[in-house]
């Protein structure tokens, strides 16, 4: 039986003519964004339209989504920068045998993924951590452009070497290319602002207003061209594209250099993180409005696919845009297909547009990516996270902060690490709460919070987290001090309602709390035991060796070792 993608049973001319207008309106936003993103990391501009034909193509076969639309996009392409620009000149032939190696080490490591169904690694990357990320290289990306905007060289990863580069050339700045990228910046702006209430005002309906606001780099490059080709300011210095080779990407074999791979590997094991944190974050929110699916291990399948592909048509990495996949899901996109044939778009205008792409400032491209990316700078969500959680607001400060004094890897390697090490101090002083039963009720609650009726022979402890080598300690030394202050204390019923997991080093813990009770006169009870820790605990011996007993619920618990204490909080209430 021939495979074929899910999506293509069912599907008829309605469906085809959604998804060709989407497929028009995205490839409007393609083509420019395809340029720019090249340029942004080190890359012929030809390379961003080879990145956007046969990767498009791949997904639409292999990926789970229906209106993720992948190819470059400004995060990966600064990583990609990061990682080949200590190693080669930008916009070598060693430096794009480079870019095709590291796509081609992505797509190994995405299928890797795949076959060991490894998407959860996704969840070590926190949203607070993603989130000053994006922030961070946002604002890097818009800093790196101004070179462009001003025409002067500057180099540097991060902002030690990045601002003393702008300042030193300010004095050297191109007067004619400063007015190209500030009017395209003007521009831009305008048209992302203002231009679909102004359609809207002119009679345009609002969803096509939209539509036409997202062609704004497109009347750019348009107005551009013209300009630099009718003064002839590429002779007065304007720097521009250049000649476009014209034509479809031709196949070719990734260099293998070993070593050079081993160099490469870290950078391409982040850039495959954080392109899948990103595509199936924006999937999965475009698969809730139309209440459909994604399969996280399938989509890895897919990104793997398309820098499969972007690798042997002597491109760049990829993955999911979240700025054209929203453009494509509210222009109507139903399917896959919609991917696939804004490829075709991109195809043709390699094909026919390549020519009149010569003088195209590199200033214009520049405006056009510092308006894409300032869109994904959210400073405030900073102060928003340092309010509900210190811990979460340092991690995320943490990484901003790393990306732009560090680097892109060091930046994102400190956010993930200082997010593990608050997750494990956390964890290891887990929540305790002495419990006592409510008035009139078989509910227990901590008694610091409510007014209950406690026992003074059993004492009540409330564990809220699993069990596990960071907190076994804790857990010893938390109830050797709640037994030292209560002499009349003979049972103590540890709750596990908030318990999922007890590891090793835990059940040995307990094992020595069971010894250390017996010889203070107390026995350890448990109860609320969730069902897989209990299979847990049955594969050892201690629920044989403990002495106790383990009740279904607190109440039974204290109405088998303490009647009278159920008796009085029960009088309580009627009284």
């Amino acid at each position: 039986m021939r495979w074929r993608p899910d999506w293509l049973r069912g599907y008829n001319r309605r469906i085809a003519g959604h998804d060709a207008i989407a497929a028009l309106i995205v490839t409007l936003m393609l083509i420019p964004q395809s340029l720019a993103y090249a340029m942004l990391a080190g890359l012929p501009p030809v390379t961003g339209l080879y990145a956007s034909i046969l990767p498009l193509l791949a997904y639409a076969l292999f990926g789970s989504s229906r209106t993720l639309a992948v190819g470059p996009v400004a995060v990966v392409s600064l990583m990609t920068a990061a990682a080949l620009g200590p190693l080669f000149p930008p916009g070598s032939v060693e430096y794009l045998g480079a870019a095709t190696l590291l796509a081609l080490l992505s797509a190994l490591l995405l299928f890797g993924m795949a076959l060991l169904r490894l998407g959860f690694l996704a969840n070590f990357l926190s949203h607070p951590v993603i989130s000053g990320f994006i922030s961070a290289a946002g604002l890097l990306i818009a800093l790196g452009q101004l070179k462009h905007i001003l025409g002067i060289p500057a180099a540097g990863q991060a902002l030690p070497q990045l601002l003393p580069a702008l300042l030193e050339g300010v004095p050297q700045t191109h007067l004619p290319t400063l007015a190209i990228g500030a009017s395209s910046l003007l521009l831009l702006w305008w048209v992302r602002a203002h231009s679909k209430a102004a359609l809207t005002r002119l009679g345009v309906a609002p969803a096509l207003a939209g539509n036409l606001a997202k062609a704004g780099p497109v009347l750019a490059i348009v107005l551009a061209v013209l300009v630099v080709g009718a003064l002839q300011l590429e002779q007065a210095g304007v720097q521009v594209v250049g000649a476009v080779p014209r034509g479809l990407p031709t196949l070719v074999l990734p260099t293998l250099d070993l070593a050079l791979m081993r160099q490469l590997l870290p950078a391409a094991a982040l850039i495959s993180l954080i392109g899948f944190v990103e595509s199936v974050s924006v999937a999965q929110t475009l698969a809730a409005k139309r209440r459909q699916r994604i399969a996280p291990d399938r989509e890895l399948l897919g990104l793997g696919a398309a820098n499969l592909a972007a690798a042997f048509s002597a491109s760049m990495p990829v993955t999911g845009s979240f700025s054209r996949s929203m453009v494509n899901f509210e222009a109507g996109a139903q399917t896959p297909m919609a991917g696939a044939l804004s490829a075709f778009g991109v195809a043709i205008s390699a094909l026919l547009l390549t020519p009149w792409l010569h003088d195209l400032p590199q200033a214009v491209l520049a405006a056009a990516i510092i308006v894409a990316v300032l869109g994904l700078v959210d400073l405030g969500a900073l102060r928003h996270t340092w309010h509900f959680s210190r811990a979460d607001g340092a991690a995320q400060l943490a990484t901003l902060g790393g990306v732009l004094l560090l680097g892109v890897e060091a930046g994102i390697l400190l956010g993930v690490g200082l997010s593990l090490l608050l997750f494990l101090w956390r964890t290891s002083r887990p929540h305790m709460a002495v419990v006592g039963q409510l008035p009139g009720s078989e509910h227990f609650r901590n008694i610091l919070r409510f007014a209950v009726v406690e026992s003074p022979s059993v004492l009540s402890l409330r564990v809220d987290e699993s069990l596990y080598f960071p907190n076994a300690r804790y857990l010893e030394e938390r109830i050797g001090e709640l037994i030292a202050t209560r002499p009349l204390v003979r049972h103590l019923v540890l709750m596990c309602p908030g318990v999922n997991l007890i590891d090793a080093s835990a059940l040995d813990s307990l094992e020595a709390i069971v010894e250390r009770l017996h010889s203070a006169g107390v026995q350890l009870h448990l109860s609320e035991v969730k069902g897989p820790v209990m299979d847990q605990l049955k594969r050892s011996n201690f629920l044989e060796r403990f002495g106790g007993r383990v009740f279904v619920s607190q109440y039974e618990a204290l109405r088998a070792l303490d009647p009278e204490s159920t008796q009085r909080a029960q009088s309580r209430e009627a009284g």
